[in-house]
């Protein structure tokens, strides 16, 4: 393996994917405007680039004469490559979808047997990503293992360049061998749902789905298997979905999509927005567009954050950056407010006077030695960026 740095996914990917506002409504003209959108907002400047067609954009239950997945032509009357073309236009890369099984999660065809083929097929397109789901395959770690070695290699055998998208839910630990199938950037975790606590406890529903709390603990063990060229998937971003997102029904608050945003960037998470970019209000694009919180996601050390102390609900995160500053996210988990007292032994820098910025406020706050102590509110995360 080569020591140079990567050159694809050097920091996490940042885009769009059409999976948590538009579900099985997929559509060209979802994903032009998506596309367009970004253009208009300012994201592209800011580093989103990836807009990604999820599942369902494809014929249900076959595949044409010679074998070939069949885009659906009400949904995408123009057909791949001229969406391709049109997103490629704006500077901007586009993604695609299937299932390391013969159907996905939706039951729309999979490229199991067919690896090659599919992969032929989406570079013949000009797709730049492949979000690949494990819906309908074996539950082992070595049959996933199999599957994804197969089409990471049909895609490095495909003529043109892939970031590789691993969605395996982190059951069989892809962060263990994600990086040796090809990946760039495997999920960690069931499916994110816009709510704080895992949606079985938010409603009453027949399904999985996992809260942003739980993803605190899942992304608290996983610091040392991310890096360049290589990224724990901590799934979609559902900052401004607001209970409008394909399962209906909840939502958080302002705070708690914040606390949402800085535990994705901090842990190195790549940032795929999920909400509808057309009716973006100021507080979500806030959230979304933050300078200076996002240059902690894509800093060029690609360090992921791990937590340092917990005291009850209170939790200190620290994650080292390229200019030696330190990003520190302090975490209220608790129905109350509560005062955090953050040390210097708990950054990893000398008692000795340190510059500390709100990255949030975007402002400066002071200097500290040995404590510096922040109130926090309930399920609030501040954002520090500490230099010494």
């Amino acid at each position: 393996m080569s020591d140079s740095p990567p050159t694809l996914a050097a920091t996490p990917p940042m885009g769009w994917n059409s999976w948590n506002m538009f579900g099985s409504r997929v559509s060209e003209a979802a994903i032009r405007d998506a596309a367009d959108a970004m253009v208009e907002l300012g994201l592209k400047d800011l580093g989103y680039q990836y807009v990604v067609i999820d599942d369902c954009w494809s014929i249900k239950g076959r595949r044409d004469g010679n074998g070939d997945l069949i885009p659906d032509p009400e949904k995408f009357p123009s057909g791949m490559k001229a969406l391709a073309d049109y997103v490629h236009g704006l500077g901007l890369k586009i993604g695609i979808y299937s299932d390391a099984a013969d159907r996905t999660c939706a039951g729309y065809p999979g490229s199991y047997g067919f690896e090659e083929q599919d992969a032929r097929l989406w570079a013949s397109w000009e797709m730049d990503f492949l979000k690949y789901d494990y819906c309908n395959a074996p539950t082992d770690q070595a049959t996933a293992i199999e599957r994804y070695s197969r089409m990471g290699a049909a895609l490095r055998g495909s003529g043109r360049e892939f970031l590789f998208s691993l969605c395996e839910w982190g059951g069989r630990s892809p962060q263990l061998w994600g990086r040796g199938v090809g990946g760039h950037m495997w999920r960690s975790t069931g499916d994110i749902f816009d709510s704080w606590v895992d949606i079985w406890v938010a409603v009453d529903a027949p399904y999985y789905g996992v809260g942003i709390e739980t993803a605190l603990d899942i992304a608290a063990d996983l610091a040392e298997y991310g890096g360049p060229g290589g990224w724990n998937d901590l799934d979609m971003l559902v900052v401004g979905l607001k209970g409008k997102g394909h399962i209906p029904g909840v939502g958080m608050s302002w705070i708690e999509y914040q606390t949402h945003m800085s535990l994705w960037c901090m842990a190195c998470s790549p940032l795929m927005i999920g909400c509808n970019l057309r009716t973006l209000d100021q507080e979500t694009a806030a959230l979304l567009t933050n300078p200076e919180v996002l240059a902690v996601n894509q800093d060029a050390l690609g360090v992921p954050a791990r937590r340092v102390r917990r005291a009850g609900p209170c939790e200190i995160w620290k994650k080292p950056l390229a200019d030696g500053s330190v990003a520190v996210g302090l975490i209220n988990r608790g129905s109350t407010g509560n005062d955090i007292v953050v040390r210097a032994s708990d950054i990893g820098l000398l008692d000795r006077p340190k510059a500390v910025r709100n990255l949030w406020a975007r402002a400066d706050r002071g200097d500290f030695a040995q404590e510096l102590t922040q109130r926090v509110q309930p399920h609030e995360t501040i954002l520090l960026r500490v230099t010494p």
